[in-house]
């Protein structure tokens, strides 16, 4: 693939403790199985580090580095340090990504992206798709007969897998849309 024409855009939205990390564990090498390349975009609410204290992408960025890339004959990664400047937003993150054929972004629940909402009733926290039109589709392990979409079960992992590209958006679109957004 060398044009991001073929881009789809889906987001895993719910609660923290809903299982969106694990579902998108289990679903990612089903995608993958099938022939896609899958691409992912986590946020983050607090502070993290990729790499160690003592290792040398640490040292660099200790010493006041801004960009940081460590690369190998099997990965590279690139590290931006923010020093004061604005969260990076998810369409600036977006058109970063290397074409492929789904980017699954896990969080930005407030953007206006289609989302899959991830729902475990044992989290004790309200749904969020009667709040939010963008939510396409829901996976939960509780019915949800009033749902003005699709309800998956949430270890239906070959049915999410089957439907996700479906629910996901053209790239072109999602960009579009939050461009609008942001205005």
């Amino acid at each position: 693939m060398t044009d991001r024409s073929g881009m789809r855009v889906i987001g895993l939205a719910g609660w923290s403790g809903a299982g969106k990390t694990t579902l998108l564990t289990r679903l990612i090498p089903v995608l993958v199985e099938r022939g896609m390349r899958v691409s992912t975009v986590k946020h983050a609410h607090h502070e993290f580090e990729i790499d160690r204290p003592g290792k040398d992408s640490f040292l660099h960025r200790q010493a006041g580095a801004t960009e940081v890339i460590v690369s190998s004959a099997r990965r590279w990664v690139q590290i931006r340090e923010g020093r004061g400047e604005a969260e990076a937003r998810l369409p600036d993150l977006l058109r970063r990504l290397s074409p492929c054929d789904l980017v699954v972004v896990e969080g930005f629940k407030r953007e206006a992206h289609p989302k899959l909402e991830i729902y475990r009733e044992g989290n004790g926290r309200p749904p969020l798709h009667p709040g939010d039109p963008r939510i396409v589709a829901i996976a939960s392990d509780r019915p949800f007969p009033q749902a003005r979409v699709e309800v998956v079960s949430l270890d239906d992992v070959a049915e999410l897998a089957k439907r996700i590209r479906d629910w996901a958006e053209p790239i072109d679109s999602v960009l579009e849309r939050l461009r609008g957004a942001a205005e």
